[in-house]
């Protein structure tokens, strides 16, 4: 690996933005559904969401925790990245206009969700990146479109 080269640079950086942005999104989803790390749980979350005007609590929850949970791992594998980065913008975005009143994270603001909402659309946007187990799958021939070798035209 030849760090002068910007290509293998741009990969690493790819990697790491998708490594810790994947485990803080797996981290929350965690929390939500299990209640791990300090979280509430599955029932106790649905019900804080219906509280603050989210319907259908547990199912929001649910649908959250699931899309932190499982895209974040799937970021981090760097797997589906522009597919999974859907449901994760969404969900912060959703958390920024329900959970969180004006901007500034010390005051309980929005700019948490959108840091994590942005970065997340960057991410799907650029793609995982060479250092990825999807980046095996994009350069295969089947992926890109290319006969196999051996195939006949």
């Amino acid at each position: 690996m030849n760090l002068t080269d910007p290509r293998v640079r741009a990969d690493l950086g790819l990697l790491l933005a998708r490594a810790f942005v994947g485990l803080v999104f797996a981290f929350h989803g965690s929390q939500k559904l299990f209640g791990w790390f300090g979280g509430y749980g599955l029932e106790a979350t649905g019900q804080w969401m219906e509280s603050i005007g989210i319907p259908f609590g547990t199912v929001s929850a649910l649908l959250a925790g699931a899309a932190e949970l499982g895209g974040g791992l799937l970021l981090i594998a760097g797997l589906l990245q522009p597919l999974v980065a859907v449901p994760l913008v969404v969900t912060m975005l959703v958390a920024a206009l329900t959970a969180h009143q004006g901007f500034a994270a010390q005051a309980g603001g929005m700019e948490y969700p959108l840091t994590l909402a942005f970065v997340t659309a960057g991410l799907g946007l650029t793609g995982a990146g060479r250092f990825a187990l999807g980046a095996r799958a994009a350069e295969s021939p089947v992926a890109s479109g290319a006969p196999a070798a051996g195939a006949r035209a």
